[in-house]
């Protein structure tokens, strides 16, 4: 709209004509939206008269006749000399008039981002008139007269328009956008009566929250800002529509109302002033977070998650916005004005705004979580939802990359974007979508759920009674989808049982068999060893008739697989990244022993025994509850279980050296020097013999610990939870999905008893004790046992030599001829001492360490590890480390 000329004060029936044009759409006839500005000439004075005379008529109303002002009252006529003295004060200014001055507007093209926006071009500012054009003083009319005038420019000023006497400050400037936001600010020329400037500086205020709402609304009304912000705007702009009805009345009533004043006029506007204030502070606010009024810190951004939103928008299509820029959509919006709400409690008429605000505000993003609840789809093109869907994740990407986390990242929660009225079940609102993905995913059929959805029972506000009843609905049948799909269609119990048959070596015969089979390629070094060779070995063995494995129908998803690292070194690698051992930092344990043994080894060459290591193909969606990540602790469990079983196997064949060769069974000589020396080499046996068997014993009772006390009772717990889920599922599966098509009936919202992420968070509850009970997430009991098995492994492939120096010693038991030598050598004597001396002091004090080390762990953290110590004591005794060790129980 053009700037208002000096002629508009004359000319009231402009306002109705102003309100109607922003009150109904833009014309592209140029006549209804462009003001012709009128223009005076010097040519004859005549011309000049017949204008004063009809200005002084239009400034009347035209139902009434015209009337003066005379001692507070309306007469029927003006006196005709009051006209000649306007005539005479008014034709030299008007002689004196040489320069025209012809405001213009424009009409701009539209635009496809915010359709329902303002199109007419920012006017001209009234102080750039020239003077020839300005009003007469204020200080020069009556009381009465400054009332009349004012009352017609605050009818303009009231929409965002100057008057003649009421102008926008001189450093409010319009094509600055943030002045705009902000709003203009008034100001009224010098020479009004005190009464009459108090009484209207608040309604100067309202001038300006109107004016800057309507850049308000055609800001926020574009299309990146979303549709929540679109339903707020709507319904602005109908509050808005009902505040310039408001005007058009008051102007009706300053042309027909005689008796109708400034004091009347600002009594009407009270109310309306109540709520332009309320939706200016909101718009404010919301400007605010949007950072259009403010340069937010830098830090305030979240670089990495910006960086990573900008390449999902890039993936998708979709238009980016200006990095570093916080944004105020969707949810968050919906939060600030429910805060705004909860803090207006105290004011009746304001919380019946916000509350008409948050209800047409919430539709859209209801339609949203509508989507997301009854089908599954993240309807959500200008990122606004609660749920954040990054479409670059697939499941396809579950068997092939480690990193990938289907589940996690798939469908993930924006916090920012939670209203505060789903903030305590957001959670059953992402698992309910995400349930239903994998449903559908897997060619489930959801038809009870599309009915609902359509029905008109779901609600479409957030103060819908049935809110919280619709989420509770929508979970529950997704979950009882999901559990079905996984525990009947997919057979999860028996996967389950399958991976524990060859992860965890139960009933394993078929494993014992292929360990003799594969034998020679294991003692290779990793490296060298022939994987498929072992696959091939291992496929045998699963398909030989008689065994466990025959029978199970998912043999063929195992397969084997070499591993790079050593089983301590990886683990030590984990724990020190993840901090499993945080706890136990404080263990006042006095270990001495280095990591730089542990370490070498893992950076040496690895044998194959240590490197084998079992995969399992688990196909979607059982990947879910049987992720890589579970899968990786099933393997290190399996690794470390294969690595106390191989050590068993070494001590047996140990013992059977010990039995069955000659240098070991001779029996000493009881007479002479020689017999002295046979004497000690038989003592020398003995020790050698205690000491393999204190090394069987602790290895056989880790491994019935890890076995029998550690896996077997959690196994049993969490498959026993498993079948009670299985049995409640199986009954209530008809009775339940009744009531899901009924809608709202008795115990529709009853939360379900077993839930899947709850079954997810049960197995890996499951193998998280495991690996914390089996000592494999500790660092200090990871590097002692790590020494107790290295000097139980070395003891053991030492043997052979072992018996080579004791037939060196005596040559006639290797058979070789007796006269050759039938003295013994003192060093090479006194060198099997040493090496057996070694062996024992290594078991003795690294086996002491690690007793008082579970004795300690036992008291501060799981009393599991109490029993553990008392079996493994049995294993200190009757050693050089006998009498320490039994200081450990006293």
């Amino acid at each position: 709209m053009s700037a208002v000329p000096p002629s508009r004060a004359a000319e009231p029936r402009r306002v109705s004509a102003a309100l109607r044009s922003k009150t109904r759409p833009v014309e592209q006839d140029s006549k209804a939206s462009v003001r012709k500005p009128s223009t005076t000439t010097t040519t004859e004075t005549r011309t000049e008269r017949r204008t004063i005379e009809e200005r002084l008529i239009k400034r009347r109303s035209p139902v009434k006749p015209a009337e003066s002002v005379s001692n507070g009252r309306r007469s029927r006529e003006a006196p005709p000399q009051k006209v000649e003295k306007v005539r005479r004060e008014e034709m030299p200014q008007a002689q004196a008039q040489t320069v025209t001055w012809s405001p213009q507007a424009t009409l701009l093209p539209p635009t496809s981002s915010a359709p329902l926006a303002s199109r007419i071009s920012i006017p001209p500012l009234s102080q750039h008139a020239p003077a020839s054009v300005q009003p007469p003083s204020l200080a020069g009319l009556g009381l009465q007269q400054q009332e009349t005038a004012l009352i017609e420019d605050l009818l303009f000023v009231l929409m965002g328009i100057e008057g003649q006497y009421v102008r926008y400050v001189e450093t409010y400037n319009p094509l600055e956008e943030k002045s705009r936001y902000v709003g203009p600010e008034f100001r009224i020329a010098h020479g009004l009566d005190p009464s009459l400037r108090d009484l209207s500086s608040g309604m100067l205020k309202t001038a300006t929250h109107f004016a800057a709402l309507e850049v308000f609304v055609d800001t926020m009304g574009r299309e990146e800002c979303g549709t929540v912000n679109h339903a707020l705007c709507a319904a602005m702009r109908k509050l808005l529509k009902d505040y310039l009805i408001l005007i058009a009345q008051l102007e009706h009533q300053s042309l027909t109302n005689d008796g109708f004043t400034l004091h009347q006029m600002n009594l009407h506007l009270k109310p309306t002033s109540h709520m332009m204030t309320q939706l200016y502070s909101l718009a404010q606010e919301v400007l605010k977070e949007n950072s259009m009024l403010e340069d937010l810190l830098e830090e305030d951004v979240d670089a990495s998650d910006e960086f990573e939103n900008i390449l999902e928008s890039l993936r998708e299509g979709r238009d980016t916005a200006i990095p570093g820029k916080k944004s105020c959509k969707g949810g968050a919006v919906l939060r600030l004005i429910s805060k705004r709400l909860q803090a207006s409690a105290g004011d009746p008429t304001a919380s019946q705004l916000l509350q008409t605000l948050l209800r047409e505000s919430s539709r859209p993003y209801m339609r949203m979580l509508n989507e997301w609840l009854h089908h599954g789809n993240v309807r959500d093109p200008h990122s606004e939802f609660l749920i954040k869907e990054q479409k670059s994740i697939r499941r396809e990407g579950l068997q092939q990359d480690y990193t990938d986390e289907y589940w996690e990242k798939r469908y993930t929660i924006r916090p920012e974007l939670v209203p505060p009225q789903l903030e305590g079940v957001k959670e059953r609102v992402l698992l309910a979508g995400k349930y239903l993905n994998v449903v559908r995913e897997c060619g489930g059929i959801t038809d009870i759920n599309r009915d609902l959805s359509n029905s008109e029972e779901v609600p479409h506000t957030f103060s819908d009674p049935r809110f919280l009843e619709n989420v509770s609905t929508a979970y529950a049948f997704a979950n009882r989808s999901l559990m079905t799909l996984l525990l009947t269609t997919h057979s999860l119990p028996e996967r389950l049982r399958s991976l524990k048959h060859y992860f965890f070596l139960d009933r394993s015969d078929f494993f014992s068999y292929f360990l003799e089979l594969s034998a020679s390629e294991l003692r290779k070094p990793a490296k060298n060893v022939n994987a498929a060779k072992l696959q091939s070995l291992l496929e045998i063995v699963l398909r030989q008739p008689g065994s466990v494995a025959a029978e199970d129908p998912f043999k063929e998803d195992v397969r084997v697989t070499m591993s790079d690292t050593g089983l301590t070194g990886w683990l030590m690698r984990v724990v020190n990244v993840q901090g499993m051992d945080a706890d136990a930092s404080s263990l006042s344990i006095a270990y001495t022993g280095g990591q730089g043994s542990v370490g070498g080894k893992d950076e040496k060459e690895i044998s194959g025994y240590e490197a084998l290591t079992l995969d399992y193909s688990v196909p979607f969606p059982l990947s879910l509850i049987i992720s890589r990540n579970t899968l990786t602790r099933y393997q290190l469990l399996f690794r470390y279980l294969l690595s106390l079983r191989h050590l068993e196997v070494l001590l047996t064949q140990s013992w059977m050296e010990h039995t069955k060769a000659p240098a070991w069974i001779k029996k000493p000589k009881r007479n002479g020097a020689g017999g002295e020396v046979e004497r000690k080499i038989e003592g020398w046996k003995r020790r050698a013999w205690c000491l393999r068997a204190r090394m069987l014993c602790f290895v056989q009772q880790l491994l019935y610990f890890c076995t029998s006390e550690v896996i077997e009772p959690n196994w049993r717990g969490f498959m026993g939870r498993l079948a009670e889920t299985e049995e409640a599922e199986k009954a209530k599966t008809g009775e339940e999905a009744s009531i899901v098509q009924v809608g709202a009936t008795k115990g529709v919202d009853a939360p379900a008893k077993r839930t899947v992420d709850e079954l997810m968070q049960d197995h890996v509850d499951f193998l998280a004790t495991c690996l914390k009970e089996c000592m494999l997430t500790n660092s200090k009991l990871l590097r002692i046992n790590s020494k107790v098995m290295s000097t139980c492994t070395m003891f053991a492939n030492y043997t052979s030599s072992l018996s080579r120096y004791l037939a060196q010693l005596d040559p006639a038991t290797a058979g070789s001829d007796p006269s050759a030598s039938t003295t013994h050598d003192p060093e090479k004597l006194d060198r099997l001492f040493s090496i057996l001396q070694q062996y024992e002091e290594h078991f003795s004090r690294h086996l002491k360490i690690l007793l008082d080390a579970l004795n300690y762990l036992a008291a501060t953290e799981t009393v599991v590890f109490l029993g553990l110590a008392a079996r493994l004591g049995m294993a200190n005794q009757g050693g050089a480390g006998g009498e320490e060790g039994s200081g450990v129980f006293g």
